[in-house]
């Protein structure tokens, strides 16, 4: 599902490169963790919920008595709840350095503009790993615009300016200079016209409610 959702192969004359919008090391890191640090006598179930612009990973049980928040963030103190799969899944390769999990993940969004987030309460750990987005050194206006396009279903103009709260001929200044930055590409000619975003980068700003995949 990971692969289907979060991957994807770009062309480049012969080449052929794999891109991963959710890089796979985070991902592989987040599903180890939930597994080996969560707590097994609670009757409830590690969460997998992947959405457009992210995936969400909840596992049951906080942290470790004897860890703060702040530790655990800064991957201070190691605590393994459970020692015995830890190591099994040491052996097997699955995870490596004890206690460096969450900088591991973080690790793997050092060149995304987007980074992960985690979330600890009394009862749960929720890491959030968003959807990778180079730094374009976009405006916060051509930025606004770009998150509106997507790489599939163009939109007209008319369509986007509905959608933001400045006039059209700001509108189509900003277009303008994301089709020379080579992030917007047009469709159709006239008053069929219509812009659609980059594949590889496209921005998505406003975040979905309802997962792609929830288990």
């Amino acid at each position: 599902m990971y692969r289907d959702c979060y991957c994807y192969e770009r062309i480049s004359g012969f080449e052929r490169t794999q891109v991963e919008r959710i890089p796979s090391e985070a991902f592989r890191e987040a599903i180890a963790n939930a597994l080996v640090h969560r707590t097994w006598d609670v009757p409830a179930h590690a969460r997998i919920a992947m959405y457009p612009d992210r995936v969400e990973v909840s596992s049951p049980g906080g942290l470790p008595t004897g860890i703060s928040e702040e530790e655990y963030l800064a991957g201070m103190v190691s605590i393994r709840r459970n020692p015995v799969l830890a190591n099994v899944f040491y052996r097997l390769g699955l995870i490596e350095a004890f206690g460096t999990g969450v900088q591991r993940i973080r690790d793997a969004y050092a060149s995304s503009k987007t980074t992960p987030r985690f979330l600890v309460t009394e009862n749960t750990i929720t890491v959030i790993l968003p959807v990778t987005v180079a730094d374009l050194g976009l405006t916060d206006d051509q930025r606004l615009v770009y998150g509106l396009l997507s790489p599939t279903v163009p939109r007209s103009s008319g369509e986007l300016l509905g959608m933001v709260d400045f006039g059209r001929s700001k509108l189509s200044r900003i277009l303008k200079d994301l089709i020379e930055l080579g992030q917007v590409f047009t469709v159709g000619a006239g008053r069929g016209l219509k812009y659609k975003g980059a594949i590889e980068t496209v921005l998505l700003v406003s975040l979905s409610r309802k997962p792609l995949v929830d288990g």
